[in-house]
């Protein structure tokens, strides 16, 4: 069955959402590390600090996310390995994001200082060494 053929849009939509979600992680976990000195020393507000905050770390993924991008997408798991089964690797791949989101929402909730980059590459290494074998 042609999984990626049929369900593309589902995937795609999931991949989105998942990505938004592991994004709000992302912000989550690291503008409170860059941003709460200026805050506490009352440098910047609150809502100057967000606006400063969304700038720059959408500037830093659109001018440097490329390179990550890259080494999350081929550097950790060669896909050249699930040319048999490719929707093995779609769907570890939304498991993997949904995953490191959901660890950067625990993470956050309780206040514990997590990487963001240990986090997806420590689900993409699981679901390699669960999916491949």
């Amino acid at each position: 069955m042609d999984v990626i053929g049929s369900y593309g849009t589902i995937l795609l939509v999931l991949a989105c959402g998942f990505g938004l979600f592991m994004a709000w992680g992302i912000g989550a976990n690291d503008v409170a590390n860059a941003m709460g000195t200026s805050v506490g020393a009352r440098a910047l507000t609150l809502k100057q600090a967000i606006l400063v905050a969304a700038v720059f770390e959408f500037a830093g993924a659109y001018l440097a996310g490329g390179e990550v991008t890259s080494t999350i997408r081929k550097g950790i798991v060669d896909p050249a390995l699930m040319t048999d089964t490719p929707e093995l690797l779609v769907y570890g791949m939304l498991s993997a994001l949904l995953a490191a989101g959901t660890w950067l929402y625990i993470a956050s909730l309780n206040g514990w200082p997590v990487s963001t980059t240990h986090s997806i590459v420590g689900a993409i290494v699981g679901f390699a060494a669960v999916g491949i074998s």
